[in-house]
């Protein structure tokens, strides 16, 4: 019989897979997506610029940015994840199960909310601060917004407190070998990258605590009004 953990984490793949069926039918839609994401990667980037710079939390910041939001096709690594929950149920403690299927939901919900802000924006007009805040608030959803930050925070405590664990981390490189044979590589370098960027912080409350509340206060500030509440993307300067 199935967990609760593993059903959630199945429930939550075919919600990505819907996705990335709906973006490889649509190469203008998937062109646009890229597009947001790219510039939204900036955004973070800009954001989080000091934290990049601390060699205690580079490595958390590449990974939230690139691959639970960033730019890219995510279909093949959520294809792989699909294929191997079975093994993967098996091998690995529920709680861990529970902490992938947060991340995939936070995975789902941000592309959800791409495809919002998309239809609210000009495809032609280069994306710009007050546009991208009109479009925001004009979507007007602030339960999943809010969602979308508790799920960061939440995948991030989670994360950090199995990679402290000998079980799963031992459980995650014994996946290593099968995944490789099998053809998984996408999803266990995902996985593998995850681990190593929270390990290598040895505590992630202040990270955590840093992205909740610049996260809180961008989105009270968009639905209050504010057309300029960070600096244009494109102004990123890069960390030194």
């Amino acid at each position: 019989m199935a967990s609760a953990g593993e059903n959630e984490l199945v429930r939550q793949l075919q919600r990505a897979k819907e996705l990335h069926d709906q973006r490889a039918a649509n190469p203008t839609l998937a062109a646009a997506l890229d597009r947001l994401a790219a510039w939204q990667a900036g955004r973070l980037k800009r954001t989080y610029a000091d934290l990049a710079r601390d060699p205690r939390y580079a490595a958390a910041i590449t990974f939230f940015s690139s691959d639970l939001y960033g730019p890219g096709d995510f279909s093949r690594r959520d294809a792989d994840l699909a294929r191997v929950v079975p093994l993967m149920s098996r091998m690995l403690p529920e709680g861990v199960l529970a902490t992938i299927a947060g991340a995939m939901e936070l995975s789902a919900l941000s592309q959800e909310l791409d495809r919002a802000l998309l239809q609210r924006l000009d495809a032609i007009v280069p994306l710009s601060v007050p546009a991208y805040c009109d479009a925001y608030r004009a979507v007007d959803d602030r339960p999943s917004r809010a969602r979308q930050i508790a799920l960061i925070v939440s995948s991030g405590r989670a994360l950090d407190r199995y990679v402290g664990k000998p079980l799963a981390r031992s459980a995650l490189a014994a996946m290593r070998r099968p995944a490789r044979i099998a053809g998984f590589s996408a999803l266990q370098d995902f996985l593998e990258r995850g681990f190593a960027a929270f390990r290598g912080m040895r505590g992630a409350d202040e990270f955590l605590a840093i992205i909740e509340a610049r996260e809180t206060s961008i989105m009270e500030a968009i639905l209050g009004g504010d057309r300029a509440p960070f600096p244009e993307p494109g102004d990123v300067a890069t960390p030194s």
